[in-house]
């Protein structure tokens, strides 16, 4: 059992099955990188990961709890979906910023409205502002933007951008951190800072799972890789091996294009 165990999840759109009977499981400190042709369903996967869609069938778990169960309606209720969706943070491909926010603000806001209805907000509203605030600066300054913290997303690069998107996500402190392919809307020229910043996380021993094109990187930086294929995971295993000696000739093939083989 890992801190995340996913058994059978299954989704469809109208009659096209998106995910067939996923299931993988993942330790604590660990990063998971799920590659695979576009239309495989990985985006999916996260998105269920993320209640961001529901899957039509399958479980849940983190850390042993059950957190989602398509056949229990419990679990189904949108106040269940807001609490259990905290155990996980979800960076975008477009960074999906407020534009009228600044960056500080940016990452303040979650993190806000969840604390509103805590005794700790009604009790001292300003503490709890000023302690958020302190956080987010933290988190921006990490991200090495403590001189952007009063620019809008306009006012910065794509990606300066992105690592903002991945300090609002770190300010609710998910236990596990998920990117939708991260630098896919990126110039190539940008994309080295973003990954930078990932590679430090994955040294924090920050738990991830991260959606990518960037072959060297998912090797590099992941412990385990994912290898889907219409919608089912065709191989798992270490990162170095599935790279070096992947199993499934359709693993093959997809490797070979980014070895230009």
């Amino acid at each position: 059992m890992g801190l995340l165990d996913v058994e059978n999840i299954s989704k469809s759109f109208g009659n096209t099955e998106v995910l067939k009977n996923i299931s993988f499981s993942l330790e604590e400190s660990n990063v998971l990188s799920i590659i695979g042709s576009s239309g495989s369903g990985k985006t999916t996967l996260l998105r269920c990961l993320n209640f961001l869609e529901k899957a039509d069938n399958g479980i849940i778990k983190v850390a042993g709890e059950t957190i989602f169960d398509a056949n229990d309606p419990r679990y189904l209720k949108a106040s269940a979906v807001r609490k259990n969706r905290l155990h996980f943070g979800l960076v975008f491909q477009s960074f999906n910023l407020f534009p009228q926010y600044t960056a500080l603000e940016n990452i303040m806001l979650a993190k806000e409205l969840q604390m509103k209805k805590t005794p700790e907000y009604k009790a001292d509203r300003r503490a709890v502002h000023n302690a958020i605030e302190a956080e987010a600066e933290s988190l921006l300054k990490m991200m090495g933007l403590g001189d952007r913290m009063k620019n809008y997303p306009h006012q910065l690069s794509g990606g300066q951008c992105q690592r903002v998107a991945i300090a609002r996500a770190l300010a609710l402190k998910p236990d596990i951190l998920c990117f939708d392919e991260p630098t896919s809307a990126l110039d190539p020229e940008l994309t080295g800072e973003v990954l930078k910043v990932i590679r430090e996380l994955a040294e924090q021993k920050r738990t991830m799972i991260i959606v990518t094109h960037e072959m060297a990187f998912a090797r590099d930086v992941s412990n385990e890789v994912m290898f889907m294929d219409g919608g089912t995971v065709l191989e798992y295993g270490e990162s170095r091996e599935l790279f070096e000696n992947p199993k499934q000739e359709r693993t093959k093939q997809f490797l070979s294009r980014f070895r230009g083989e």
